[in-house]
């Protein structure tokens, strides 16, 4: 799981729940159906292999990548993230309690919550936020869904925890990391993939080893990353498999359409009777290219397909992907509820049965 983490750089952490949790999904689509229970270890190893922070949103990164981030720290001691007034003793009892006691979770900080909705924080859990972001404190592990807050000059190795290269620098290291992991990609595909301002990239990008490029379909000017430019033509592996919404493969919308063909939007935030293809659904991986996608839930030992579709040509592979899902979650069964095309129900449920 590590090799993985360092491989796609960053992996999205998400409050929903359905199958499995994002970050797990994510491990899932890449490394099969190994113990979620292991990959959970591995993202929160200890001694820590990886951090929680602000990147392309809330996402795991490799513990080497804590100094490239210092220039969004920077700007964090800047600007209120949150726009809530920071209670000066809040933050001074935070960072005594954690110096006193070792890491802890809002809860054993004193509590995470006012006693509204999930947003009502109380003044310890708006400092330890705030802080986490500007760099004073990391999150390494989690417990349950509950961030683990430590002081980061004890969590984070010395050695890097003591760089503290300038933005531009932060900018270069970036970019190229986005070009590497994403082979061929238009300024804003470099931009989204941190979530950094597109002046930033444009400033830094010819100092970075991507090659300009021009893509036939692109209207936008492209670089690429020479590893991506000496493998082409040779024949990758492909693993058939459903991807969470917030995989590192497609949460650039735009960038999935114009690579893939394939039109994805999370409708988890869609009123229901306006949803196109369900609340959480998962993209299908099939043969390197996106071929379908469902809808799942979980009603007993039964993985429920609430909306699927799927190109004919992959039919195979969407039971493949269905079954060995199921048998990961623990459930013995599928059933389709909605189907598109409806001509593909009968051999679906055939080949599921």
């Amino acid at each position: 799981m590590p090799g993985v983490l360092r491989r796609l750089d960053a992996v999205q952490l998400d409050t929903i729940s359905v199958l499995a949790r994002s970050h797990e999904l994510v491990a899932y689509a890449r490394l099969g159906p190994i113990g979620r229970a292991a990959v959970e270890a591995a993202y929160w190893a200890d001694p820590p292999v990886a951090f929680e922070y602000w990147s392309h949103a809330a996402c795991v990164l490799p513990l080497e990548l804590w100094p490239w981030f210092s220039f969004r720290r920077r700007h964090f001691r800047e600007r209120n993230l949150w726009q809530r007034r920071i209670d000066p003793a809040a933050r001074g009892e935070v960072l005594s309690e954690l110096s006193d006691s070792g890491p802890l979770t809002a809860t054993e900080l004193g509590g995470a919550k006012q006693g509204g909705e999930w947003w009502d924080w109380s003044p310890l859990k708006v400092a330890a936020e705030q802080l986490l972001a500007e760099g004073e404190l990391v999150c390494t592990r989690r417990v349950g869904w509950r961030r683990v807050y430590d002081l980061a000059e004890r969590a984070i190795p010395p050695d890097l925890h003591a760089l503290d290269p300038d933005d531009e620098e932060c900018w270069i290291e970036l970019v190229t990391r986005a070009g590497a992991r994403l082979g061929v990609a238009t300024a804003a595909d470099l931009a989204d993939h941190h979530r950094l301002r597109g002046r930033d990239v444009q400033a830094v990008i010819e100092r970075t080893p991507l090659v300009p490029v021009r893509v036939a379909g692109w209207d936008a000017p492209a670089w690429a990353h020479p590893d991506a430019l000496a493998a082409l033509g040779t024949r990758g592996r492909h693993r058939t498999t459903l991807l969470s919404p917030f995989d590192t493969l497609v949460w650039d919308r735009a960038r999935t359409q114009r690579v893939f063909g394939f039109r994805h939007r999370l409708e988890a935030y869609v009123p229901a009777p306006l949803r196109r293809h369900g609340y959480f659904a998962m993209p299908l991986l099939a043969g390197g290219r996106l071929a379908g996608r469902v809808d799942p839930a979980r009603e007993g030992s039964t993985l429920v397909a609430r909306r699927l579709s799927v190109e004919p040509r992959a039919l195979e592979a969407m039971v493949g992907a269905l079954c060995e899902a199921a048998a990961w979650v623990g459930c013995d069964s599928v059933r389709v509820e909605l189907m598109e095309p409806a001509a593909l129900r009968a051999p679906l449920e055939a080949a599921l049965a």
